[in-house]
């Protein structure tokens, strides 16, 4: 290669030497001289030129060698730079591979020559290079991995629900003021919260990842270091998604799950759900524009690489939920999940909204819909849950029915979720509006609050007390009927108007309700005691044997009134107290007027009980208790 330098040297000069000699010559024509003054200049230039690209390539291969010799100084070394002390090793490191690159610029921006020596530096260099972008990938995933922040769910902004779980046996059960507030979302749910943005890695290293990043991007290993950024990046988000103990599940695993595991199982679905959209992936993404935001595309690419199949991993799982069995207890699991995704939408959009995020964010409403359409489709259907539960036994005691207490109770959760189902039911088109008007008058529905939501409710509600009159007629006696139907109506319209769904019934619904258990209480009144209280009214003109008949019929038919109705039960203690007063009232007052008239006719030995033993013996009624009274007269 020298030699072939050389030989370029001679020839140059040798012709320099022959455009002389002509010079020199005085037979020559001024156009001859003027040309071979030009060519001299000429051939003098390229002898310069020679020289100084002989020069240059020497110093660029001077400086090859020292940034070579340092970088593969490193490559024996099983430790990473980043672990063999201060930064500034790695800020060198770089500036070496940096070197590396700048001479493959510089020579191959050179003028090719005929010799091999300038190719043979070149391919050096470019393979000193891939060395060294083989080394920084590793670097960026080991500063990455010592360098990433520890955090679980700390930034979860609900609290966990799992002292509720919905069922027939625990909607019958729970009391009166546990109901409301017991959502598994906080007031606030269907808002979008703030993003909170986390450090991912600690905020020291990321200087020195775009460092790197800048470094293999300029030099042409755009997807080597894409690799291996994605790769760490998806494997940290399934890691923070097992702090959820969220794994991949068929639709067809869910489907066969039982009520109670799956509950748990959408619980932490939500948890994982609420801090990857709200928390991590905004957190992510940030990282992300910091370190590649200078290159165009590229970061959202990566971005929605790392993060479409943990995201596609919690969509699937919904999915599996939404096309579930429509049942009553799985509504407010589905409204949990709609009212999140709800509020998420706005994180979602910014999240995903350049056009190869555009699946995500299709399957993300999709996902939302399909929930609010199945929870839409249970609510719709409660009424004809409720026409369907029928049976031939009266219940027992005559108290609040289980399905009293389970539609009313599953109200007062509903009642949480009031703005979701009313956005959900308004997006519901009415076929035929005359139809509609009919179906409220026949079932005495209030259209004070037209609004669906309000409608369906008094609807249901309508069913459930149809449901209780056909219930009632089990009942051979008519007391107890009316005392069964008394104390479910009550149930409701306390349950409704102590709740935040009185503004759904309305005043003037309660105040109608009002007066159907007050009506039910005085039909009691008159079919228990009116016959009784008529034994010992209008004796005035009755002859001794008549009134000692009088107190044995009477104290008959109290004690047969005694033995049952203590067996029956009024649950709240207000209403059962009102009746006791509202009775003794209207038996005591007749019943010691009655004793005063015996006593001054007969002994005292006639009266089996005395004013004070009725006002006593009528607080045991409608206790749960049956009871019988001792069969002996008092002397």
């Amino acid at each position: 290669m020298e030699d072939d330098k050389l030989a370029d040297q001679h020839v140059i000069a040798a012709a320099h030497h022959l455009v002389k000699a002509l010079k020199d010559s005085t037979s020559l024509s001024d156009e001859v001289r003027r040309t071979l003054a030009y060519l001299d200049i000429h051939l003098a230039a390229m002898n310069e030129t020679k020289e100084d690209e002989t020069t240059s390539f020497r110093e660029i291969e001077g400086r090859f060698k020292s940034a070579q010799a340092k970088i593969m100084s490193l490559q024996s070394n099983c430790l990473k730079i980043w672990d063999t002390g201060p930064s500034n090793q790695l800020l060198e490191y770089l500036q070496n591979v940096e070197e590396v690159r700048s001479i493959i610029v510089s020579l191959e921006s050179m003028v090719p020559n005929k010799n091999r020596e300038q190719s043979r530096l070149t391919n050096q260099a470019h393979s000193v290079l891939q060395i060294a972008m083989v080394r920084l990938q590793e670097e960026v995933i080991n500063i990455l991995a010592q360098s990433k922040q520890c955090f679980g769910y700390a930034y979860v902004s609900f609290h966990s629900c799992e002292e509720i779980v919905v069922d027939e046996e625990t909607m019958v059960s729970i009391e009166d003021d546990s109901v409301e507030g017991t959502s598994c979302l906080d007031s606030s749910r269907a808002e979008s919260e703030e993003c909170i943005i986390m450090d991912l890695v600690h905020p020291g290293v990321v200087p020195y990842i775009k460092s790197i990043a800048d470094l293999m991007f300029t030099s042409l290993y755009v997807q080597e270091f894409c690799q291996v950024f994605i790769r760490f990046w998806k494997d940290a988000l399934y890691e923070y998604l097992g702090f959820f103990c969220m794994q991949q599940i068929s639709i067809e695993e869910v489907l066969r799950m039982d009520w109670a595991s799956l509950n748990c199982r959408i619980k932490k679905w939500r948890q994982a759900t609420k801090n990857v959209i709200a928390f991590y992936l905004p957190s992510e993404k940030n990282l992300f524009d910091q370190i590649l935001g200078e290159f165009g595309s590229v970061s959202s690419t990566c971005f929605i690489e790392v993060s479409k199949d943990a995201v596609m991993c919690l969509l699937n799982f919904g999915q599996a939920v939404a096309i579930g069995p429509l049942l009553p207890e799985r509504l407010f699991c589905l409204l949990d999940m709609y009212e999140l995704l709800r509020g998420l939408c706005q994180d979602v959009d910014a999240l995903f909204c350049e056009n190869h995020g555009n699946s995500i964010q299709v399957e993300y409403h999709e996902l939302m819909k399909n929930l609010g359409d199945s929870a839409k489709a249970i609510f719709l259907g409660l009424g004809n849950q409720i026409a369907s539960n029928t049976s031939t036994t009266p219940f027992q005691g005559g108290g609040v029915h289980p399905l009293t207490k389970y539609v009313i109770n599953y109200f007062m959760l509903l009642s949480e979720y009031y703005a979701a189902l009313r956005f959900l039911l308004e997006d519901r088109e009415v076929e035929n509006s005359g139809e509609v008007v009919d179906a409220l008058v026949r079932l005495d529905i209030s259209s004070e609050f037209p609004c669906p939501l309000a409608l369906h409710l008094q609807s249901i509600t309508s069913r459930l007390e149809s449901n209780l009159e056909d219930r009632s007629n089990l009942y051979k006696d008519d007391s107890l009927k009316h005392v069964f139907l008394m104390n479910n109506i009550h149930y409701i319209v306390q349950k409704i108007k102590n709740s935040k769904l009185r503004t759904c019934f309305g005043d003037e619904w309660i105040k109608i309700h009002i007066v159907k258990y007050v009506q039910h209480e005085k039909s009691y009144e008159r079919k228990t005691w009116n016959s009784i209280i008529s034994l010992i009214t209008g004796y005035e003109k009755s002859g001794k044997a008549v009134l000692k008949e009088r107190c044995r019929k009477f104290s008959i038919a109290f004690e047969d009134v005694y033995k049952n109705q203590t067996g029956w039960t009024i649950p709240d203690i207000d209403l059962r107290a009102d009746l006791n007063i509202s009775i003794g009232l209207r038996v005591v007052h007749a019943y010691r007027t009655f004793a005063g008239q015996v006593r001054k006719s007969l002994s005292e030995k006639h009266i089996k009980y005395t004013e004070e033993d009725l006002e006593e013996y009528l607080l045991d009624l409608f206790q749960g208790s049956a009871k019988s009274l001792n069969h002996h007269w008092r002397r």
